[in-house]
């Protein structure tokens, strides 16, 4: 069985952004400034700053400056902010001034938005974002704005929730946010594009920006060509500001360009040197990062390395220096930033990260805060530390009684939260247990309960999985059965449900996949799960997937294929034509791998070659 299968990637559209954002704190409620998951604001600019004293006309007795700071307190009620007079001032303001105006009341009204929410603790809902989206219709940036006003508008809109896709999403409201977003994207491509370079495009607005891209595309709005081109156009400003950053802005700067390459934004050489720009500052700023901001370092280094074969130079070396910092604030940390740890450092390991001292030292001051903490994990913190445990323990770990314990203290929680598990979640906490007692966990009544409460929600949500949920799934049935599960009704029909999916999307299944599969088939066969039609045409679809040219399967891959088609045959299954042209297939990989083949390996494949 490949050990490097079944990591938690993901992607989640909800608003919160719960574990892929790694941290869910209420937002600040400073004035003109916001904060929201992986991001905490930075102190006001100095009065001295670039483009703080621009010019700028207020001599409007209706300014809107005035009118908002009459009119709105985070406290009062959202109609508040939804008064046509203000939109009207503002849109009177910009037409009067023209190029001259910079874009400030703007800015400031935009703020008050993201106030509002700030003192709600939650961004707009549908019906708040819908209504104001009718005043929304007339807010438009220009190019004439400055940075800040800019930045700001941008990053308050995102934090309130103005540009969130609400489903179902009203045609109306849709117009709005595309049209409202484009104009402040192609004003920052606008400034971020000139010769000689916009003399206030500063450090804080360059990370905040940066934030915005990834924060917009995770909440679900569609990666628009201008957006990928913000992107672009901003990485040379993170570069050339490298060493005017403060450990919350690299912290942010490395999340964002994490989530923005977890969400399919183009993994470009340019990118690439701005995450490596970006690491001997963290080294050089160690010992500030507060607890949240290691969090977010650790998440983000583990992401970039789960969706890249390669490791960024200098990248195992920052993961060093930080994870002693894990141990001097281990009391520091909440529930969800201890999940996110986890998780990290289990991906970190399963990507090549070496399992050295300090991250031992890591891993052990974590494990006692989960049980301290059990009580305070949201569903997908308790699948995060699952698949983490199950992951290092695959990986070397041992299991130590505080490992125990902390495990004996999530599994509860599997059954009281069964309701609230997506289908991502339901097949990487299968996964997960049965790969911890794959690697010697002992069955305990928690466990048993555990796998019970979930085999239900699997034929509740059968449509829902992807391919590699359904390998996940199907592999965890099989190992679980080999090490004892009674295969009772419900894992009986969780199996049944699974095998039309199989044959429905045997295009998409990557060659892991398609090993996972057929080895658990052979293992279900192995342990006499029943030969019914489904199961033979979900064997039958599998193994021309074998025989793809471009299929790129491993050693590994190719000693548990020959085991899994020797043992069907073993058990029974009729020696179709696509058996022996699978089998002709792998045989030239065996000569061509030779020299990487474990001695198990040569066991086994000698075994199913005489099968």
């Amino acid at each position: 069985m490949d050990r490097s299968y079944a990591g938690i990637s993901g992607q989640y559209t909800r608003s919160d952004n719960g574990y892929n954002q790694p941290n869910g704190r209420a937002p600040s409620s400073r004035h003109g400034r916001y904060r929201h998951a992986t991001v905490r604001q930075w102190n006001h600019p100095t009065r001295t700053a670039p483009g703080r004293n621009e010019f700028y006309h207020s001599s409007d007795t209706r300014s809107s400056q005035h009118l908002l700071r009459r009119s709105v307190h985070p406290a009062q009620n959202f109609h508040a902010l939804i008064k046509q007079e203000i939109m009207d001032d503002l849109v009177s303001k910009s037409d009067r001034f023209g190029h001259r105006y910079d874009g400030r009341d703007h800015g400031l009204y935009a703020s008050t938005i993201k106030k509002y929410t700030s003192a709600s603790k939650r961004p707009l809902n549908r019906a708040e974002q819908s209504q104001l989206m009718r005043l929304l219709q007339n807010f438009t940036a220009t190019r004439s704005w400055n940075w800040r006003s800019l930045t700001t508008t941008l990053h308050s809109l995102t934090s309130a929730g103005v540009f969130t896709p609400h489903k179902p999403m009203d045609e109306r409201v849709r117009r709005t946010q595309a049209a409202l977003l484009s104009t402040l994207l192609d004003a920052i491509i606008f400034k971020c594009k000139q010769k000689p370079p916009a003399r206030d495009i500063d450090a804080h607005g360059t990370a905040n920006l940066m934030w915005v891209m990834a924060k917009l595309v995770d909440s679900g709005q569609n990666p628009i060509p201008e957006l990928k081109e913000a992107v672009a156009v901003l990485l040379p400003h993170v570069n050339a500001q490298k060493k005017q950053f403060i450990p919350q802005g690299i912290a942010n700067l490395l999340w964002a360009m994490a989530k923005l390459v977890d969400i399919e934004q183009e993994r470009t050489p340019e990118l690439n040197e701005t995450v490596s720009t970006l690491l001997p500052s963290v080294n050089a700023q160690k010992a500030d990062f507060k607890p949240q901001e290691i969090t977010s370092l650790l998440w983000s280094m583990a992401k970039l390395m789960d969706n890249d074969r390669k490791w960024v130079p200098g990248l195992k070396e920052t993961v060093a220096v930080l994870l002693p910092h894990v141990n001097a604030q281990k009391n520091q940390f909440n529930a969800q930033e201890i999940s996110n740890q986890m998780w990290a450092m289990a991906k970190l390991v399963d990507k090549g990260q070496e399992r050295t001292p300090g991250l031992n030292e890591a891993v052990a001051a974590l494990l006692p805060l989960v049980n301290a903490q059990k009580t305070n994990f949201k569903p997908q913190g308790i699948v995060n530390l699952l698949w983490a445990m199950a992951k290092l323990v695959d990986n070397g770990q041992e299991l130590t009684p505080e490992f125990n314990e902390a495990l004996a203290a999530l599994l509860p929680h599997v059954n009281a939260q069964k309701d609230w598990f997506i289908p991502q979640h339901i097949a990487n906490l299968l996964w997960a247990m049965a790969k911890l007692e794959d690697n010697g966990l002992e069955r305990t009544p928690d466990f048993n309960k555990a796998v019970v409460t979930l085999l239900p929600h699997v034929n509740a949500q059968k449509d829902q999985f992807s391919p590699q949920h359904i390998a996940n799934l199907l592999w965890a049935m099989a190992k679980l059965e080999d090490k004892g599960q009674e295969q009772t009704p419900d894992l009986t029909e969780t199996v049944a449900t699974l095998l039309p999916h199989v044959n429905a999307q045997r295009a998409n299944f990557k060659p892991q996949e398609i090993t996972n599969l057929l080895w658990a088939m052979a293992k279900l066969v192995d342990n006499c799960y029943e030969q019914t039609p489904e199961f033979n045409e979900a064997v039958a679809a599998l193994l021309p997937c074998v025989t793809v040219p471009k299929a790129n399967f491993k050693p590994q891959h190719i000693t548990n294929l020959l085991w899994a088609m020797a043992k069907l045959v073993d058990n029974g299954q009729e020696q179709a034509p696509g058996f022996k042209k699978a089998v002709a297939a792998l045989l030239p990989h065996v000569n061509a791998q030779k020299d990487q083949f474990t001695a198990q390996g040569i066991a086994n494949l000698l075994q199913a070659i005489a099968k």
